[in-house]
């Protein structure tokens, strides 16, 4: 059912955009009573979070881990970022509700961030025993990782006239090569 629910969410936002997105318009397309979706979301920012956590976890779920090294993890973060700028619903939200995403810009962790935190901080702890990332705190490092990149997918649009998106893929590679270096 929450799927269903999360499918129609998606589904509108592409339909109407993501400021005319109601539960009503949600609730007709997943073929549910509204009740059903207060149930689960007190409101259309709340299902729309809910919406782009899923969306943003699916993305690191289906990015796999080719190895246990610096370049292998590098190669997941820039994958990871190249495959959420290409999700219309995410980029939809993001650029469409900035008061639904400045609040997981600028004032809290959201379960996405906490989970793709979760996810480098293991990879680099690999990677560092290794010896091909350099030592800290591995918490630490995935957060700036996890910043970097959220900068380079919240930013991509305005500096493509410099950075088309192989070019973006590329510097974003180098920077994150040049910060886990040993």
């Amino acid at each position: 059912m929450e799927d269903r629910i999360l499918d129609a969410a998606a589904a509108s936002v592409l339909a109407v955009g993501v400021n005319r997105v109601t539960l009503t318009d949600i609730a007709r397309r997943a073929r549910v009573s509204r009740p059903t979706i207060y149930r689960r979301w007190p409101d259309t920012n709340a299902l729309l979070a809910s919406l782009l956590t899923t969306r943003i976890t699916a993305v690191l779920d289906e990015v796999p881990t080719r190895g246990n090294d610096r370049e292998s993890l590098v190669e997941r973060i820039v994958g990871f970022a190249e495959r959420l700028r290409a999700d219309e619903v995410v980029m939809s939200v993001l650029y469409g509700a900035p008061a639904v995403t400045m609040v997981y810009i600028t004032d809290r962790l959201g379960a996405s961030q906490r989970i793709m935190i979760e996810a480098l901080a293991r990879e680099i702890a690999e990677a560092q025993e290794t010896g091909t990332v350099r030592a800290g705190d591995p918490h630490q490092l995935a957060a700036m990782c996890g910043l970097i990149a959220q900068s380079a997918v919240q930013s991509a649009r305005i500096v493509e006239p410099f950075l088309d998106s192989e070019a973006l893929a590329a510097e974003l590679r180098r920077s994150l090569n040049g910060y886990l270096k040993p």
